[in-house]
């Protein structure tokens, strides 16, 4: 159906994923902030990005799933892409309590932020121009 198609656009997949990799790196940011004085505390972090980019990577083996059970060949689809959050092996202990550096995580924070915001500009932009296209209406210059 062409709303299937419309909504799934690579795009809006994308900027959806993002947008709910950085909820997650915020909220793992955020306690890593609010243990910054906990002794034997281990900081969390989320790994989303190289995820991302092997599974738009255009090169590599493509292959066709025709059916439930046959294997996916190629790169791993957007829709199978998601953030996780893990603790690294890190031994360091720059605060001298946990591994936790509180100016680190404050520019992670950021930077989370900024990326939050550019997602969602762009599915604003996105539906903005669905609904001038529904409503007949020319797309107003900024």
């Amino acid at each position: 159906m062409f709303t299937d198609r419309l909504f799934s656009s690579n795009s809006l997949s994308v900027m959806k994923k993002t947008m709910d990799a950085a909820m997650l790196r915020n909220r793992a940011i955020s306690n890593n902030i609010a243990n910054v004085t906990t002794p034997g505390y281990r900081r969390v972090e989320v790994s989303f990005e190289s995820q991302l980019r092997k599974a738009m990577d255009g090169s590599g083996l493509k292959g066709a799933h025709t059916q439930k059970n046959h294997l996916k060949l190629g790169g791993a689809d957007i829709s199978s892409v998601n953030a996780q959050a893990h603790r690294p092996n890190d031994p360091t202990l720059p605060s001298g309590v946990n591994n936790v550096d509180i100016d680190m995580e404050m520019a992670k924070l950021a930077e989370t932020q900024i990326l939050f915001n550019f997602a969602t500009k762009r599915t604003q932009g996105a539906y903005k121009k669905l609904n001038s296209a529904i409503q007949a209406r020319p797309l107003p210059l900024q």
